[in-house]
């Protein structure tokens, strides 16, 4: 799930959709209205879930797509080679996560550790381990 808003209210830290993946931005430089043209805003973002730089140049009266972060706690409930089952520790729902890349990330979770993971568009991404 997304939201609409306008290229000039976003910000460094943030996070937008670009082609169709959610990312956090990095950079952004504004330019001046020319004699016929409009302020353009070049944005630079990284892909949260592949890690890939993207770079985009939209007017800045236009809009973009914000995705909805869900950030929830839960806890490894199980460890296969494939991935991680966690348990909600609100709804108590059992979800299927990926492994995370970092690696030091990744050898804290054992079974029963609490973490933090994020919902994004219907994906799982493990953020930290408390």
């Amino acid at each position: 799930m997304s939201k609409p808003v306008d290229v000039g209210s976003l910000r460094v830290g943030g996070y937008m959709l670009a082609d169709g993946e959610p990312c956090r931005i990095v950079g952004i430089t504004k330019s001046k209205p020319g004699k016929h043209g409009s302020a353009k805003a070049r944005i630079v973002a990284i892909g949260v879930f592949d890690g890939v730089k993207r770079s985009l140049v939209k007017p800045i009266d236009s809009n973009a797509e914000v995705p909805m972060i869900n950030k929830r706690t839960g806890q490894v409930f199980s460890v296969s080679p494939t991935g991680i089952q966690i348990m909600d520790l609100e709804t108590y729902e059992y979800l299927d996560a990926p492994f995370p890349e970092e690696a030091d990330l990744k050898a804290k979770l054992t079974v029963g550790a609490e973490i933090e993971y994020w919902q994004i568009l219907g994906r799982l991404k493990i953020v930290r381990a408390k």
